[in-house]
């Protein structure tokens, strides 16, 4: 199959319109349009439409060099759009990228607030350079440290917070200017599973509390699932499905996931696993490691145990599962997010506004 036969019925490439509950629609806060980035012959993104409805949590998944920081590195002005357009809170980015920058707050995946500086201090130099006046500024730099549970460690240097704290620190930062869009890289990276939860809760909050929108890429399926009101996946410069994570789910064949492990590996495997019936797709995970997408898992289960007893094989593990987002990514790209390595941080801080693209 190909990736445009896999697509939901939102079809990738079609520029859906402002988004709403059917009695009235949802401005939109971000929309690309067949936009196109090409390095000499090389085309990195190729003609990806989609929009960001006003208030949306809005995720961008795909492995390395699936074009997603390219993607994101035009939006936020970074680097000019080869062809197509992108509009950011009504504004082109090629045309009025001043206007686009001024809107905006970007959270790169490297931690860059100055380690030797305070946190107040810190703030206070981001937004002098958004040219936030001295009233307003010392009164945001309060509101965002509450909003992010920072406002006790104002003073303190940045080299003592730990790793969770920097972060909240970093979105924070991001914050002192009063966007209305956000753009987050990888926002959770390097943090414990702790400190990872909090940061979410955090990002909910801040949704609610700002009416934020919201565009984020995460390597993490889990991070994808809890905060995306829709995901976006793109896999070599094109976006191969878009929806919301319900309806992502829904697309992948198979209504239940059966995990098994056999004692010893045979090539045989595959072929007698997808013979069963209501199976719609099996995936070699490792020697001796399946997971079987099935109609019907509690028949797919039985059916396994019954022929491993027939063939005198012992089972190491079963389990059975819902469809996961992992299972959504393998449909629609062939590869798993989990076994890409995080890319090289590269992501750079947009100009300040006033300063040329």
């Amino acid at each position: 199959m190909t990736h445009g036969e896999k697509r939901l019925p939102e079809a990738p490439g079609e520029q859906p319109a402002a988004r709403g509950n059917g009695k009235s629609a949802v401005p939109v806060a971000m929309a690309v349009e067949n936009i196109v980035k090409r390095y000499g012959d090389f085309e990195a993104v190729k003609g990806i439409s989609f929009s960001v409805a006003e208030g949306e949590i809005f995720g961008l998944l795909g492995p390395n060099g699936a074009g997603k920081s390219t993607l994101i590195r035009m939006m936020t002005t970074l680097i000019p759009v080869t062809a197509g357009r992108a509009l950011v809170g009504g504004h082109d980015v090629a045309k009025d990228s001043n206007a686009v920058r001024r809107m905006i707050g970007v959270i790169p995946q490297a931690l860059t607030s100055d380690q030797d500086l305070t946190v107040e201090e810190n703030l206070s130099i981001y937004a002098k350079l958004y040219s936030v006046p001295r009233a307003e500024r010392e009164r945001n730099i309060a509101e965002v440290l509450e909003a992010v549970d920072l406002l006790k460690w104002r003073g303190a240097q940045t080299k003592t917070l730990s790793g969770g704290m920097r972060r909240r620190l970093e979105i924070a930062r991001g914050l002192v200017h009063d966007p209305r869009i956000f753009f987050l890289d990888e926002p959770t990276t390097g943090l414990d599973p702790v400190s990872r939860i909090a940061v979410w809760e955090m990002l909910n909050n801040l949704k609610k509390s700002r009416n934020l929108t919201m565009l984020l890429t995460t390597h993490y399926m889990e991070e994808a699932d809890r905060l995306c009101d829709r995901i976006a996946i793109v896999d070599h410069g094109t976006l191969v499905a878009l929806g919301t994570p319900v309806e992502l789910k829904q697309s992948v064949p198979g209504s239940n996931v059966v995990e098994v492990q056999f004692a010893t590996e045979s090539e045989q495997w595959q072929a007698r696993l997808e013979a069963l019936p209501g199976v719609t797709e099996v995936q070699s995970q490792s020697a001796g490691v399946y997971r079987v997408l099935t109609s019907n898992g509690s028949q797919t289960t039985t059916q396994l145990v019954e022929m491993a007893a027939a063939m005198g094989e012992t089972l190491t593990s079963l389990s059975v599962q819902n469809t996961s987002l992992d299972d959504v990514f393998v449909h629609y790209t062939g590869r798993q997010l989990r076994d890409e390595q995080v890319k090289p941080v590269n992501f750079i801080m947009p100009p300040r506004p006033g300063a040329q693209p």
